[in-house]
């Protein structure tokens, strides 16, 4: 063997095998080859120079993962952070974002979410680079602001060299991505407080606008399911405790309470909240009056677990009378004059006349309409009605203060002009010559929500398809191409008037967006 070839044999070869100099394998003994059983397999791989490179390359890809985990370690879930490296270190909140959101959120956002003081957001930017829950919160806060579509602030241009090499939806979805890695490393469901709570409704917006409705809703019952943790729905809850941080407190409780109750008629879910603490007070902050808000709130009041149960189907103990109350109540539920902003009249109004359709929508679902009705709100007509009171409001209206609600006030103007469609469709209308009518009004709508960011993309194809397959070719024809707004004179019962202290500037799309509601088909008797 000592003067054999040193080379292996063909099955030892494909191994890729030395010979180490012991008993040589059953084929190369016969072969007189040097191979072995116990061969050592050669070393794969780059050899020389390059595999040094390699090799110093892996070894401090490893360090780094190492210095991860020692980081990731040294936190206390939800208090503050032990390692001296920051928890916003990727460096994509930063603070002048921080200031331009919240210029943005109490220039715009305020008066229908009046969550948030100054002061919180102060001692929050003060503590997000050593408190996960801090940063959790403004990397949501600052996410729900920029990803909505169509977002401008109303420090305009000056918002662009804030958001670095990314353009405003990109860097929103990286604050969503790192609010929630960050989050990991909370035990906020043991320990909840109000700022996890504010955290998960941002969280709910941010996964809304981005049309993931399955994660918002699981954000937005994470929201009040803390609530009622902490007692948010008793109200000794509020009897103890710094007299902002209550009344906050106290707001959120009723925001969530507006955001579920829309949510469930959108997306016909059950509620979890429900009217059992006092409502906040118009005069505590006079500097920052919130009668707009309590307004909101008193729209949503009538839509209990009995309607949701009806609008769910889970329920079938409706009244024509019931139904008929309610449509007077929604009716009156705003003062002729409205108090606020302009930004305001057009959420409430917009909802107002929204609300309105899903009660109508119901009582057709109950076949308590009637074309001899002395009942307006029960006969097959009155979207027609409504269509025209949501034109004269939006007439008055300018775009920016409706496009600071987002794509939630487009989907209630899209689901006012379907059902309008569904009736025009099915109910006979006499036309008149020089009279504005059911046409003119969808013409308007129609117009409306190509006009609104937002609207022209997501809404306005649906729409085009809706009265194109409803309608008469001739009608829809007419519709669908000139696409002009009509101009309606404000009646007396819908004016509003903006508050001289309100400031509105530049559009913005920030609400929570819900999906529309299923459209009834109808065929009303001869």
């Amino acid at each position: 063997m000592a003067s054999a070839t040193k080379r292996a044999c063909d099955a030892c070869h494909r191994r890729k095998v030395r010979c180490t100099g012991q008993q040589p394998c059953a084929n190369c003994s016969q072969a007189g080859l040097a191979c072995t059983y116990d061969a050592i397999p050669q070393k794969k791989g780059p050899k020389g120079s390059r595999a040094k490179v390699i090799s110093e390359l892996r070894l401090k890809e490893h360090q780094k993962k190492a210095d991860h985990r020692r980081q990731d370690s040294n936190y206390n879930y939800g208090s503050e952070a032990s390692s001296p490296s920051s928890p916003t270190s990727s460096g994509s909140l930063t603070q002048e974002l921080i200031d331009g959101c919240t210029d943005f959120y109490f220039t715009q956002l305020y008066p229908t979410m009046p969550i948030m003081q100054n002061e919180q957001l102060w001692a929050l930017a003060a503590e997000m680079d050593t408190s996960v829950e801090a940063s959790c919160l403004l990397c949501s806060f600052c996410a729900f602001m920029l990803i909505q579509p169509g977002m401008e602030t109303k420090i305009g241009q000056s918002m662009e060299p804030l958001v670095g090499p990314y353009s405003r939806t990109s860097l929103g979805r990286r604050l969503l991505d790192e609010a929630l890695r960050k989050r990991k490393r909370c035990d906020y469901i043991e320990n909840p407080s109000m700022n996890t709570i504010i955290t998960s409704f941002f969280l709910f917006g941010c996964f809304s606008a981005l049309d993931k409705h399955n994660t918002a809703w699981f954000h937005l019952r994470e929201a009040t399911t803390l609530a009622q943790i902490i007692g948010m729905q008793e109200e000794k809850t509020y009897t103890t405790g710094p007299y902002l941080a209550m009344m906050s407190m106290r707001r959120l409780f009723w925001l969530l309470f507006v955001t579920e109750r829309a949510y469930a008629l959108q997306k016909h879910r059950p509620l979890t909240l429900h009217v059992t603490i006092n409502l906040p007070s118009a005069a505590e902050d006079p500097s920052r009056p919130i009668a707009g808000f309590i307004h909101l709130v008193n729209l949503y009041r009538p839509f209990d677990d009995t309607f949701v149960g009806l609008w769910n189907k889970s329920r079938t103990d409706c009244s024509t009378l019931w139904l008929a109350h309610l449509q007077t109540e929604l009716s009156q539920a705003l003062p002729a004059v409205l108090d606020g902003t302009e930004t305001q009249a057009a959420d409430l109004r917009t909802s107002q006349h929204w609300l309105r359709t899903i009660v109508w929508q119901l009582s057709i679902t109950n076949n308590f309409l009637s074309s001899t009705s002395s009942d307006s709100s029960m006969t097959f007509g009155y979207p027609i009605e409504i269509a025209k009171d949501l034109v004269a409001v939006t007439s008055q209206l300018s775009r920016q203060s409706m496009e600071v609600h987002g794509v939630g006030l487009i989907e209630k103007i899209f689901d006012v002009a379907c059902t309008l469609i569904d009736v025009m469709s099915c109910v006979p209308i006499d036309s008149q010559n020089f009279c504005v009518g059911p046409q003119d009004y969808l013409n308007h709508l129609v117009h409306l929500i190509s006009t609104l960011q937002g609207g022209r993309s997501r809404y306005l194809p649906l729409l085009i398809t809706k009265i194109s397959d409803t309608l008469p070719p001739h009608m829809a024809t007419s519709i669908i191409q000139p696409m002009v707004p009509i101009k309606v004179e404000q009646s007396p019962e819908i004016p509003f008037l903006q508050h001289p202290d309100s400031s509105e500037t530049q559009s913005s799309n920030t609400s929570s967006p819900y999906s529309t509601p299923p459209f009834l088909h109808f065929y009303p008797p001869p």
